[in-house]
């Protein structure tokens, strides 16, 4: 069966993609050759395109690029095809919400299918208030953190904020400040929003390091700024593009009693963790698997909640979730012409609801099918020098940079799609349709992409 004939018949996505990966031809092909020559005449060049890949068509963990080729998607858009390509539920949602209609200015009037979404991220958020939780909906994760620094220093008046090395919270001006992952995210646009700080992310190779609510109480706040002048500290449970970086429990814990102490809001960046992607709809939450009754999970309440990417499946949405106390602003403080449009907020409903119902499960399940099968790898594979991750969302250390950019490169010539982070690791964070057999055929693309490798070195 074809990619095509599969999502025009809403053949099964778990047997639709049995075929993948399929390669034709030499990479890129003519097709993907015409089409890279043409966009890079006429775009930014700001856009980091990682290898030759011209997308055509998508069902779920399955691409096929304008020249037939066929691969096996662990990257999912980076993260943001929660559902897996083309899922028949997510868009029989959107079908429908375009026959009703397609847009209108949420931040000015009202749409029941935005209500609807906010009752229910209200009712799954992960943190507890007398009044409740209420939601801001936006376009994208940038957006989500602009709007949580903008809340954070409306509710407390405090300028300051901090935020971890090797933390990636947006591009725009105000996230930008936080974002300390790579140079070149900074580099030429001038002083980016004063008052804010930095302080070191755990250290999976040097854990005995001072780091998080240790650093920010013994340095920070004896050297650089008083904890009376701090807004809001902004974390990542797991951090994303630093690496797939799992702090051990605890590490959260003291962020959020150091904010206790202080008054500080905590601000957890849910964007890429968030939405079933490490095996429970928030990473920050407690996890029921994790131990006995009283155990610290590393799980926290955050005041402000930043989620984003899997929401919708690929349509542009995000937000912000916060205490019903903090969200004080007035009328006209904060809006977004395009937040919460209709469309997204339908797809995003349908994401939701198979996340909770089937697809956080499925994560949690072939996440520890993945985490297993590469601890064997790692056991004969000299190369791979740390495995960690939890769920859909696994990073893989190789001994540098430049190991993992062509590790990197080799998966993309044998038909499997996956993205670098930190400062030597590969990601991958699949959607979370993806089964064990597609998990083993990844497993089998690594271990022979890495054995050709090992020969060059």
């Amino acid at each position: 069966m074809t990619l095509d004939t599969a999502i025009h018949t809403g053949t099964d996505l778990l047997t639709a993609t049995s075929d993948a990966p399929d390669l034709r031809m030499d990479l890129p092909g003519p097709n993907a050759a015409a089409i890279i020559a043409r966009d890079e005449a006429v775009t930014s060049p700001s856009l980091t395109r990682l290898y030759p890949l011209v997308v055509s068509k998508a069902r779920g963990c399955v691409l096929e690029d304008v020249d037939g080729n066929r691969f096996l998607d662990f990257n999912a858009g980076i993260a943001v095809v929660a559902a897996g390509h083309a899922h028949p539920a997510v868009n029989a949602a959107i079908h429908s919400q375009v026959d009703d209609v397609l847009h209108y200015c949420s931040s000015d009037f009202y749409l029941p299918v935005y209500a609807d979404l906010c009752e229910r991220l209200t009712a799954l958020a992960p943190m507890t208030s007398p009044g409740g939780t209420k939601a801001f909906l936006c376009n994208s994760g940038t957006e989500a953190v602009e709007a949580a620094i903008k809340l954070a220093r409306h509710r407390t008046r405090r300028p300051n904020v901090i935020a971890f090395f090797g933390a990636f919270h947006g591009r725009s001006l105000g996230s930008l400040s936080l974002t300390a992952s790579k140079v070149r995210q900074r580099a030429g646009f001038g002083i980016v929003t004063p008052g804010s700080f930095h302080a070191p992310y755990w250290d999976p190779y040097h854990p005995d390091t001072m780091t998080g609510a240790d650093y920010i109480e013994q340095v920070l706040f004896t050297k650089l700024t008083d904890p009376a002048d701090v807004a809001a500290i902004f974390v990542e449970p797991i951090q994303g593009e630093g690496g797939y970086i799992v702090p051990p429990p605890g590490w959260l814990t003291k962020i959020r009693d150091l904010c206790d102490r202080h008054g500080i809001v905590l601000v957890v960046d849910e964007v890429q963790s968030g939405i079933g992607r490490t095996g429970s709809m928030w990473a920050c939450a407690p996890r029921p698997d994790a131990g006995d009754a009283g155990e610290d999970t590393g799980g926290v309440e955050p005041d402000i909640m930043c989620i984003g990417k899997g929401l919708a499946s690929g349509l542009p949405l995000a937000g912000i979730i916060a205490k019903a106390e903090l969200m004080d602003w007035e009328p006209g403080g904060h809006g977004s012409t395009f937040g919460g449009n209709p469309v997204a907020c339908a797809a995003a409903l349908a994401t939701v609801s198979l996340v909770v119902s089937e697809l956080a499960d499925n994560a949690a399940r072939v996440g520890a099918h993945l985490l297993g099968a590469l601890g064997e790898l790692q056991a004969v594979q000299p190369l791979l020098t740390q495995i960690r991750g939890r769920g859909l969302m696994i990073g893989l250390d190789l001994p540098d940079h430049d190991a993992s950019e062509e590790l990197q490169k080799a998966c993309f010539r044998r038909g499997l799609l996956t993205l670098t982070c930190g400062e030597r690791s590969l990601r991958l964070a699949p959607p979370l349709v993806v089964t064990i057999e597609q998990a083993d055929v990844a497993i089998g693309i690594l271990r022979d992409a890495l054995a050709a490798m090992a020969v060059t070195r």
